[in-house]
């Protein structure tokens, strides 16, 4: 139903920053961004509806800002002050629910995965 496609990765010193991008063959009601270590479970980093309504986990409150174009259907997390606890593979992920409300930041609701851009964080 719809393709998202990761890009923005890379490697970078702690203190620096990063921006990843997320592309959607469509528009999506709620987009997020989700990350996993290895040997860790995937975790939720921040979420946006379409009206622009933001949820942040508590390690990326105040540091990752996330936003989307929806004249280009792409999404976006600015990520600053990176700590070397933010190495993760990244995931951009998607659901066509339409609501007031805020988008989750639980894996499982969202059915819609990108493939992933690795962040390498270096101490």
């Amino acid at each position: 139903q719809v393709q998202l496609l990761e890009s923005g990765g890379g490697s970078v010193p702690a203190g620096g920053s990063l921006r990843l991008s997320c592309a959607a063959s469509r528009s999506m009601y709620c987009m997020g961004w989700f990350r996993q270590a290895p040997g860790k479970e995937r975790e939720g980093v921040a979420t946006i509806t379409y009206y622009g309504r933001a949820t942040y986990s508590d390690s990326a409150k105040g540091r990752f800002t996330i936003s989307k174009d929806n004249a280009n259907n792409t999404l976006y997390v600015q990520m600053g002050s990176l700590k070397p606890e933010d190495t993760a593979m990244y995931y951009c992920a998607a659901h066509s629910v339409s609501s007031w409300g805020t988008c989750p930041l639980t894996s499982n609701f969202y059915p819609s995965w990108g493939q992933g851009t690795q962040v390498t964080v270096s101490s």
